[in-house]
């Protein structure tokens, strides 16, 4: 009582002080870990692991909007050239995380050509100055093998400051290149 007459901040008022306080420092932890690049959810389903992690990266659903997941799920029995067909509860259960999860800021609005995340243009942009026998190098094989380059592709993260060269990858295409 003495503290709060002398100084008139009231316990109240500097219990909410603590907890502002603590809100922000939790805001910016979740901050900086957007800010490191991580695009996957937390909640990948089991079934996203094993069934399309199993032929390819596991894209992070926010690479392309909820129009071309929609099509991808609903074409696998000729998914890129390959049957890739699955039973009906797993497709619903991955079609209705990827459309949740789906891209919705102005980067992927536009959905790509043949709904492929290496035919949009944000992708176009970022790559531009791979050489294109960089994407035929045996240890790249195509511009879908994002691993290839990004050391933590299978978590969703691509921070170019964590960019690798292929191995194997030429010297005359080491130059430095902008992710």
């Amino acid at each position: 009582m003495k503290f709060e007459r002398s100084t008139g901040v009231s316990k109240a008022l500097l219990r909410n002080a603590a907890t502002l306080a603590a809100l922000t420092a939790l805001l910016a932890a979740g901050g900086a870990r957007a800010a490191e690049g991580r695009l996957m959810p937390g909640n990948v389903p089991a079934a996203y692991t094993q069934e399309c992690a199993s032929c390819h990266a596991a894209y992070p659903p926010g690479l392309l909007p909820a129009a071309s997941w929609q099509r991808i799920m609903s074409g696998l029995g000729k998914h890129y050239g390959t049957d890739a067909s699955l039973d009906a509860a797993t497709v619903q259960q991955l079609s209705g995380w990827l459309q949740a999860n789906a891209g919705t800021y102005k980067r992927v609005a536009e959905p790509p050509a043949q709904d492929r995340i290496t035919n949009s243009s944000w992708f176009v942009r970022k790559h531009r100055k791979i050489d294109p026998a960089v994407w035929k190098h045996v240890s790249v094989k195509s511009a879908a093998n994002c691993a290839a380059c990004h050391t933590g592709a299978d978590q969703g993260v691509f921070d170019e400051h964590r960019l690798q060269f292929p191995a194997g990858l030429d010297a005359r295409y080491r130059r430095p290149w902008n992710d």
